[in-house]
C-alpha cells in the first residue's frame, strides 16, 4: 500500500436545530451506560411512547450481545421527557443529560419527511456518529414492513453511531457487473433472492416479472430490485439487511463482499464492518462475557426551568487589555438576550476569594435583566481562585434548587494551580460548566471542567476586533430549550477605525427570524456616531448608551422587518464591534440556525484539524451557502477557511448541507478559537440535497407463501431547494488546543495531499476509460498537488494491498489543478489485453512538492462488456411488423406465433380449451 497520512483530529462544528455536545455514554464491564434518548419538544404527550422506547432497547440488547460475540449490551438508558408533558412522581430532574447531548432523538419531524430511521454521521470510517433519529410511528411498530423490527433496526443504527461503519446496500446502484454478470449489491454475497421488476403507480407497487438485462450495459434495466428469499442460512450482515431472520452477525473478513459498490467498501477501504468494529476503542477494552447480561434499566428525566450562575473573574490581571470591561460587555449581551425568558440566573465574582453579587433571580421582564446587569463587577484586584468561585456558585444554586442539571458559566484569564482540587466536587454536583478562557494565560486545566460535564468550551484572545468574547457568550443558549427560544446570532463584526472612518454594512433579517432583534455596539475610547436603517429606509432611534461599559444597544420592538438592515458607524482611533441577534419569528417556522460546538478539542501537530459545519432550516439542509471559518491562534493570527459541501477531501457527502475543510495553518501551541460565518442567497438554482447516508434499508419487497409482495414506493428522500435564500449567521465555534507545533519557523511541510474520495470511472466501448475526481491540494485540500499516480488491476484486493506494484497508467500531460477543482482524465486500455467480462479496478494517489503521498483513493471499477452480436438483417427485410398466425396442430393448445424478421421466432402459449 501507499504511505498513509496521520490520523485526522476532528473539530466538529455542528450547526443545526439543537446544540451538539459530547455524548455521556460510558462502556463499563461490557455494558453501555449513560445512553440518552430524548423525546423532542414537538412530540405530543403519549405515555405509550416511553414503553415503546423501553421495549426497543430491551429487545435490542440481546441481539447486540450475540451479534458482537458476547461483548456489548445496553446497561442503562435515560429517557429525556419534554417540559410540556405532564409532571409525574417518577420523572426526576436530569443532571448532565440534555437535548444537545442526546444520543437518540425521537421526533415527529424527520429530515426525510418520513419515518426512516437514520444516523447523523459526518466523519470518516471508524469515527463515532452524532445522533440517531427515530420517529414515534417507527417505535410504535407501524413501519414493520418497511424497515423491519425496531430492535434489529436500532442495532443497525447503533453500529453507524458508535463504531462509524456504513451501509452494505446501495439505493442508487442496486446491481453491479462481476465477471460479466449482474449481481445484487449485498453482504454477504451468499444471501439469496429473486431479481424482480418493480412497477409503482399511485402510491402502490406490484411485481412485473423477472428482470431483463440491458444488451448495451449488461446490467438489469431500470426498476429491477433484489428481493431476499424468506429462508436463509447466511448469518451476515446486519449492515446490509438486519430484517432477514437468519442475519444475526456483522460481515467479517471471511464473508465480506469486497466488490459490492456500497458505502462500507467506499469509505472503509474494503474492510468488513466487523474489522472496523474490532479496531474501535470499545472492542479493545473488552473481552467476551461468559454469562448472559442483565436487562437494561431506565430512568425517566423531565427537563425544567433553566438555572444558570455566572462565575466571573475580577482578579488584578483583568485590568490588562480592558478585559474586565470587555467581560461586562459580553455578560450584558448574555443577560439581555442570550439567556431565555423564565430562566433563573445568579452571579458570583472571584479573585483570591469569591463574592455573591446576586442570588438566583427569575428573568420575567426587562427590569429583571437590568437589575442583574447592575451587579456586574467594576473593580478588579487580587489573585485567582477558580475553585472558590465554583464552590460559592454551588451554594447560591442550592439555596433554591439542587445543582443537578444547573449550569455555570465560568470566565477567567488567570492561572490557578489549585483548580484540580475541586474536580471531584464538580463531578458530584451534576452541574454543567461552560468555560470561557480569556487571553493567553488562562488556566490550562480549564477545558477539563467543560469536558467532564458536557459544557461548551470557548476561547477569546485580546484582539478586540475579532469580537471573540461577545461571540462566546452569544453561543450559550440552553441545551434543553426549544429552538424557537434560542437566541440566534446574525452578525458579529469588528474593525479598527482611524480619522473619522466609517464601518458600513448591512445585516439580513430573513423570514425565519426577527423576534427580539438586538443590535449591540461596543467601543474602546469614545462613543461613536451610529446610524441604522430598516429595510424601508427608516432610521432607527432608541439606542441605550452606557458610557461606563462602552456599549450601546437597540432592541427592535415586535418582529423586525424582513430584508437588509443597513448600518453606518463612525469613529476615530478606536476599535468598534457590532453584534446582531434575533429569535425565531414563529414557533412553527424553524429558523436557519448556526449553533456550533467543539466535539473534539485537542490535537497534536502534524495532524490536521477538520472543520465541519452542518446548516439546516429545521429538517432541510441548506445548500450552496457561503460558509467561512475564522480560526484565531493564541498569537492573534487569524486564518480564513472556506468550507465546502463538495463531497471531496474533508467533506464526506456532496450536497448534504454539511460544509467541511481541513485546517493546517498552525503557528503556535495553545488555544485556537473558531468562528463561523454563513451567508445564503448566492444562487436560486434548483439543487437536490442528498439524503442522509446512514439510514436503515427500506424494504422494497418480500416473499410470502412463494409470492413476491411489494411495499409502497419509498418516500421522497431528498429535498429540492428551489428558491433563493437570503440569510446571514455567525457564531462561536468553541475552541481547541494544539500541541507539538514546532517553535522555530518555518514550520516544516509534513502535510500530504488529502485522499481522493470521489473517484468515478466509466468505460466507452471496449477500450476507453473515463475518470473524474475532485483535485486534492498540496497540504490536504489547500494548494495544488504536483502529480498523480494512477494504477489498475483485475483484483480489487491486490490493488489495495499492492498498489505500488500494480499496473501504472500513463499520465503524461495530466497536470493537477487547484484543490477542489474537477479533474477529468481518459486513457485507453490498449489492444485486446482485457477480455469480455473482465473487471478492472482503478485507484489514484496524489503527490506533493515534498514527495509526500496521499492515501490511495477510493477504488473505482469498470467492466469490459461486449454485447452479443445481433443476427444480420436480410437486405430485403420489411419494416418490423409482426407476422401473426394461429397454429393449432397440437390438439387442445393454441400457440400464437409472432414472427419478427429482425429477432427470429418466439412461441407463446396462450392457454387450454
Amino acid at each position: 500500500m501507499g504511505s498513509l497520512k496521520s490520523p485526522v483530529f476532528l473539530l466538529i462544528l455542528h450547526l443545526l436545530e439543537g446544540v451538539l455536545s459530547e455524548s455521556l455514554i460510558q462502556l463499563n464491564n461490557n455494558g453501555y451506560e449513560g445512553i440518552v434518548i430524548a423525546i423532542d419538544h414537538d412530540v405530543p404527550e403519549d405515555e405509550a411512547l416511553i414503553q415503546h422506547i423501553k421495549d426497543m432497547v430491551t429487545q435490542a440488547s440481546p441481539y447486540l450481545f450475540e451479534a458482537t460475540g458476547k461483548r456489548f449490551y445496553f446497561k442503562n438508558v435515560a429517557i429525556l421527557i419534554p417540559e410540556s408533558w405532564k409532571a409525574k412522581p417518577e420523572y426526576t430532574r436530569p443532571k448532565l443529560e440534555t437535548f444537545k447531548n442526546a444520543d437518540v432523538l425521537v421526533s415527529t419531524t424527520s429530515p426525510l419527511g418520513n419515518d426512516e430511521p437514520y444516523t447523523e454521521h459526518i466523519g470518516a470510517c471508524g469515527e463515532k456518529g452524532i445522533r440517531i433519529h427515530l420517529t414515534p410511528d417507527f417505535l410504535a411498530g407501524k413501519k414493520l414492513t418497511q424497515y423491519g423490527p425496531q430492535d434489529r433496526t436500532f442495532v443497525h443504527e447503533w453500529a453507524h453511531f458508535r463504531w462509524g461503519v456504513f451501509n452494505e446496500y446501495n439505493n442508487d446502484e442496486k446491481f453491479y457487473l462481476s465477471k460479466g454478470k449482474p449481481q445484487a449489491v449485498r453482504c454477504s454475497a451468499a444471501i439469496t433472492g429473486k431479481n424482480q421488476v418493480r412497477r409503482c403507480q399511485g402510491g402502490s407497487c406490484i411485481t412485473n416479472g423477472k428482470c431483463v438485462i440491458d444488451r448495451v450495459t449488461g446490467l438489469y434495466k431500470d426498476n429491477c430490485v433484489f428481493v431476499p428469499d424468506p429462508h436463509q442460512n447466511e448469518k451476515a450482515s446486519i449492515m446490509f439487511n438486519q430484517n432477514i431472520n437468519s442475519v444475526v452477525e456483522f460481515c467479517t473478513e471471511k464473508n465480506h463482499n469486497q466488490e459490492a459498490p456500497n458505502d462500507q467498501n467506499q469509505r472503509c477501504n474494503l474492510r468488513s464492518t466487523w474489522e472496523v468494529i474490532q479496531e474501535s476503542e470499545d472492542f479493545k477494552q473488552t473481552t467476551p462475557m461468559t454469562a448472559q447480561p442483565p436487562a437494561p434499566t431506565f430512568s425517566l428525566l423531565q427537563i425544567g426551568q433553566r438555572i444558570v450562575c455566572l462565575v466571573l473573574d475580577k482578579s488584578g490581571s483583568m485590568l490588562n487589555d480592558d478585559r474586565l470591561n470587555r467581560m461586562n460587555q459580553a455578560s450584558r449581551l448574555f443577560l439581555l438576550q442570550t439567556v431565555e425568558q423564565g430562566s433563573w440566573v445568579g452571579m458570583v465574582t472571584f479573585d483570591s476569594a469569591a463574592y455573591v453579587q446576586s442570588e438566583l433571580k427569575q428573568l420575567n421582564s426587562g427590569a429583571d435583566r437590568d437589575l442583574l446587569i447592575k451587579h456586574l463587577p467594576t473593580v478588579s484586584a487580587g489573585g485567582t481562585s477558580i475553585c472558590s468561585g465554583l464552590r460559592t456558585a454551588f451554594t447560591v444554586i442550592k439555596k433554591k434548587y439542587p445543582t443537578d442539571g444547573s449550569e455555570i458559566v465560568l470566565l477567567t484569564d488567570g492561572e490557578d494551580n489549585t483548580i484540580s482540587s475541586c474536580f471531584d466536587l464538580v463531578k458530584q454536583s451534576g452541574a454543567i460548566i461552560h468555560t470561557v478562557a480569556l487571553g493567553p494565560a488562562a488556566a490550562k486545566e480549564l477545558e477539563q471542567l467543560s469536558k467532564m460535564t458536557g459544557g461548551l468550551q470557548t476561547y477569546s484572545s485580546d484582539q478586540v476586533q475579532n469580537n471573540g468574547l461577545v461571540d462566546a457568550f452569544a453561543a450559550l443558549s440552553s441545551g434543553n430549550a426549544a429552538i424557537a427560544q434560542h437566541s440566534i446570532q446574525l452578525e458579529s463584526r469588528g474593525v479598527n477605525l482611524q480619522n473619522n472612518q466609517w464601518m458600513n454594512g448591512s445585516v439580513i433579517v430573513d423570514s425565519s427570524v426577527g423576534k427580539d432583534t438586538l443590535f449591540l455596539i461596543t467601543w474602546t475610547t469614545h462613543p461613536p456616531t451610529i446610524f441604522i436603517w430598516d429595510p424601508s429606509g427608516v432610521e432607527q432611534n432608541g439606542f441605550i448608551l452606557d458610557t461606563t461599559t462602552k456599549v450601546a444597544y437597540l432592541q427592535v420592538p415586535g418582529t423586525a422587518k424582513v430584508g437588509f438592515w443597513k448600518y453606518s458607524i463612525q469613529a476615530s482611533s478606536q476599535t468598534l464591534t457590532l453584534t446582531v441577534t434575533s429569535r425565531a419569528a414563529s414557533a412553527t417556522l424553524p429558523p436557519i440556525t448556526v449553533t456550533p460546538v467543539v466535539n473534539k478539542n485537542t490535537g497534536k501537530f502534524p495532524n490536521p484539524v477538520t472543520v465541519y459545519a452542518s446548516i439546516r432550516q429545521g429538517a432541510s439542509p441548506i445548500l450552496r451557502a457561503s460558509v467561512t471559518a475564522l480560526i484565531e491562534s493564541v498569537n492573534g493570527k487569524t486564518v480564513t477557511l472556506e468550507l465546502l459541501d463538495n463531497g471531496a477531501g474533508a467533506d464526506a457527502t456532496k450536497n448534504d448541507g454539511v460544509y467541511s475543510r481541513f485546517f493546517t495553518a498552525f503557528d503556535a501551541n495553545g488555544r485556537y478559537s473558531v468562528k463561523i460565518w454563513a451567508l445564503g442567497g448566492v444562487t436560486s438554482d434548483r439543487q437536490r440535497a442528498a439524503p442522509p447516508k446512514n439510514r436503515a434499508m427500506y424494504i422494497d419487497g418480500w416473499i410470502e407463501d412463494g409470492e413476491v409482495r411489494m411495499n409502497p414506493p419509498r418516500p421522497e428522500t431528498s429535498y429540492v431547494q428551489d428558491k433563493q435564500l437570503c440569510f446571514s449567521r455567525t457564531s462561536s465555534g468553541g475552541s481547541f488546543v494544539a500541541s507539538n507545533v514546532p517553535a522555530a519557523a518555518p514550520i516544516p511541510d509534513l502535510f500530504p495531499p488529502c485522499q481522493i474520495t470521489d473517484l468515478k470511472a466509466s468505460i466507452q466501448g471496449q477500450n476507453l476509460v473515463n475518470l473524474t475526481w475532485t483535485a486534492p491540494g498540496d497540504d490536504y485540500d489547500h494548494g495544488r498537488a504536483s502529480n498523480y499516480i494512477i494504477r489498475m488491476s483485475t483484483s480489487i484486493v491486490d490493488l489495495r494491498d499492492h498498489f505500488n506494484t500494480s499496473l501504472q497508467v500513463n499520465t503524461t500531460g495530466l497536470i493537477p489543478k487547484e484543490a477542489s477543482s474537477e479533474e477529468i482524465f481518459e486513457f485507453e486500455l490498449g489492444g485486446n489485453t482485457f477480455g469480455n467480462g473482465t473487471d478492472i479496478f482503478i485507484a489514484i494517489q496524489a503527490v506533493d512538492k515534498s514527495n509526500l503521498k496521499s492515501e490511495i483513493s477510493n477504488i473505482a471499477r469498470v467492466s469490459v462488456f461486449i454485447p452479443a452480436q445481433e443476427p444480420p438483417i436480410p437486405e430485403d427485410s420489411t419494416p418490423p411488423c409482426p407476422d401473426i398466425s394461429i397454429n393449432s396442430t397440437i390438439p387442445g393448445i393454441h400457440v400464437l406465433k409472432i414472427m419478427w424478421k429482425w429477432l427470429g421466432e418466439m412461441q407463446v402459449t396462450l392457454g387450454l380449451h
